[in-house]
Parts: structure tokens; sequence; C-alpha cells
């Protein structure tokens, strides 16, 4: 029980893109696409940066699953997984001061 909540187990998901929006029905893809993770609980770190915490890199595996069926046919997509102890080692700044960084609520599992 010990080793299910270590920082080295959980694990965080990135999803960097960059997706046309010259037209109507491209603006509408990649709304789409926005939509669809963020259906899929990710939130927005920035303005194409949205990023998922995740209990373990399984669980994290179905998200970036998730992410690849609905990538757009045009534009950048990019997914990046990385541990909850290298997340805590950003460093975050708004203009040049560092802003303190609130660690993530604990999610609780019932089974």
């Amino acid at each position: 029980m010990n080793n299910r909540l270590n920082a080295y187990r959980i694990m965080w998901v990135l999803v960097f893109f960059d997706l046309p929006t010259e037209t109507p029905k491209e603006r509408k893809i990649y709304s789409l696409f926005r939509k669809n993770i963020m259906k899929d609980g990710f939130q927005m770190f920035q303005f194409s940066i949205y990023l998922r915490h995740c209990s373990s890199r399984e669980n994290a595996d179905v998200h970036i699953k998730r992410v690849k069926k609905i990538l757009p046919e045009k534009g950048h997509v990019g997914i990046m997984c990385i541990t909850d102890k290298q997340f805590g080692m950003m460093e975050i700044f708004h203009g040049h001061k560092l802003t303190e960084t609130t660690p993530p609520a604990q999610q609780l599992e019932m089974f």
C-alpha cells in the first residue's frame, strides 16, 4: 500500500498542441479536440498545454490512448508523461516573480 502513492509512481500526462484555426471548419475541429480532452479530465495549464493527474503509469496509458483516438488530421500534437516528483520540481513564473506551486489534491480511489 505504501508503494501505491509515491512521487515516482504517480504520473502527469501533458498534451501539447498547435492546430490550425484559419477556417471555420478548422476552428470547429480545434474546439472539438479541446473539449474532448477536457471531458477526459485534462485541465488547461497554458493556452495549448493541457495536463492530467494519473495515479499510475497504467492509468496514464489509458488516457494517452484516448487522446490518440481523437487526434485531428492536421496540426501538431505532443504527449508527454512525467512523474509527480518531476512535476513538483517545476518552477512557474508570472513575469519575473516566482509563484508558489500548490500541490494537487490527493485523489481517493473507492473500491
